[in-house]
């Protein structure tokens, strides 16, 4: 059983860093092109990120036709981050609301047309810790700040249980509302194929009696 429950905890922690972890990547970006990314991120997680756009000539300044405009926007729609006319920078804050969170990366319009390498790190939750600043020299303990991760990481696990648990529920809830709304769709229409059958029942029957 001691081992069956470390098996689980172990795999619960690799969902979690996996979950918690986000994006990191490195794409490609033509000139009047956008590209958009979303991270599902949970209400009070802190979350950080920062791009930059890679030299095509290293050593030399940027060229021109090399400037993005980043946006980073709540579900709601709400501004956490613009960056305008940009080859690099960074954001971060602590989201006020669950659900997708989107970055969005625009390059301007550039003739000939030119291709852009950027490269995107974005994390949150517990990987977003910016645990240089706990571990100072004589400050704590190595095992101390390993154990901080450790209880961070469970009480991680435990806020997203909760949180998929509550996913759960909405989800439910709207199939519920859903079948409810298609049940009510299919007797109107049950309804209306009814009464044309006796609308035309009783025109058959009058046409009968008139002539």
């Amino acid at each position: 059983m001691c081992g069956l429950n470390l098996g689980l905890i172990v795999i619960m922690i690799g969902l979690v860093v996996e979950t918690e972890i986000g994006e990191s990547m490195r794409f490609e970006l033509d000139s009047g092109k956008t590209k958009c990314i979303a991270e599902d991120i949970k209400a009070n997680a802190m979350t950080v990120g920062k791009y930059s756009i890679v030299n095509p000539s290293e050593g030399q300044p940027f060229p021109d036709s090399h400037k993005l405009v980043v946006r980073v926007s709540s579900p709601k729609g709400n501004n956490y981050h613009l960056g305008d006319q940009v080859d690099s920078s960074t954001f971060a804050f602590t989201a006020a609301e669950s659900g997708d969170y989107t970055t969005c990366f625009w390059a301007n319009k550039h003739k000939p047309p030119v291709k852009m390498t950027i490269e995107f790190d974005w994390k949150s939750g517990v990987a977003a810790e910016d645990w240089s600043k706990v571990a100072k020299k004589g400050q704590v303990e190595t095992m101390e700040i390993e154990l901080k991760k450790l209880y961070d990481t469970v009480s991680a696990i435990h806020e997203e249980m909760f949180y998929l648990r509550e996913r759960d529920e909405e989800m439910q809830e709207l199939n519920k509302e859903t079948n409810s709304k298609n049940s009510k769709m299919a007797t109107l229409k049950f309804l209306f194929a009814a009464s044309l059958l006796v609308c035309g029942w009783l025109a058959d029957m009058a046409s009968k009696v008139i002539f």
